[in-house]
């Protein structure tokens, strides 16, 4: 690892008067693909829409802490919020093309953002859908629609065009939940090669899939955060009795 990338610090999240996260501290580091895991309503996808501020958008919501990115917390007066969801980029579990082709699904953020060279957006079109492992199956037909890949590939290319934009860091709110194995295979394959890259938080229902793909792992429950370490410490020999239980399959 190469230092922190986030510092959560008392974070809580409430919705009205409900609590949803409950004074987190989380370290995230640069170039490690953390997972979060957990049962449902733990707080897990709150936490990831706490980091890129979407959490704003829903009515009644409001924060307590910081959250601490390149020095400066995220929630102070001044933050330029399109910028910080573009450094964030967030992928969900249902995957969701532009009824658009292709090419211009990956190209859609970076024409946004002034780039309108034609070759060098075919370069960067290429280098996204390959970072994603999608290039060789998709490279003779980049004009069709979108809606006609695959559920997998489909997902891969939202990857793709999230990292169009160049973030810093990666979101993925149980990326895979509704994919094959196989297409969840090629996802994980993707994940390993980007974090030489970029940062990834992964949220997964899935423990297996924290087991093979996160450097660390985080246990939530009930919006707080149980434990975090490596993940081999984390599924062989955790420090609380609750990550165990949830772990044997006990709850959850």
């Amino acid at each position: 690892m190469s230092g922190i990338a986030i510092e959560v610090r008392g974070f809580s999240q409430f919705f009205g008067d409900i609590c949803k996260l409950n004074a987190l501290d989380l370290d995230v580091h640069r170039n490690e693909i953390l997972g979060i895991i957990g049962p449902a309503r733990s707080g897990k996808s709150t936490f990831l829409c706490g980091l890129n501020r979407l959490n704003d958008l829903v009515r009644g919501s409001r924060h307590e802490g910081t959250v601490t990115i390149d020095g400066r917390d995220i929630y102070e007066p001044g933050v330029d919020v399109v910028e910080l969801r573009r450094k964030l980029g967030m992928v969900f579990a249902t995957p969701v093309p532009l009824p658009r082709s292709i090419f211009e699904n990956v190209a859609f953020g970076a024409r946004m953002a002034g780039i309108r060279d034609r070759a060098r957006l075919d370069v960067l079109v290429r280098d996204c859908l390959e970072k994603c492992g999608l290039w060789e199956e998709v490279k003779d037909r980049l004009a069709t629609s979108a809606l006609k890949l695959s559920g997998g590939q489909q997902q891969r290319l939202c990857l793709a065009r999230i990292l169009a934009v160049m973030p810093e860091f990666i979101l993925l709110d149980e990326p895979t939940s509704g994919l094959d194995p196989i297409s969840t295979m090629k996802i994980e394959e993707s994940l390993r090669h980007l974090k030489k890259d970029y940062t990834i938080i992964l949220v997964t229902n899935n423990t297996k899939q924290a087991a093979r793909v996160a450097d660390r792992t985080a246990f939530f429950l009930s919006g707080e955060l149980v434990e975090v370490g490596p993940t081999a410490k984390i599924f062989t020999a955790p420090e609380d009795r609750r990550t165990d239980e949830y772990l044997r399959g006990r709850f959850g």
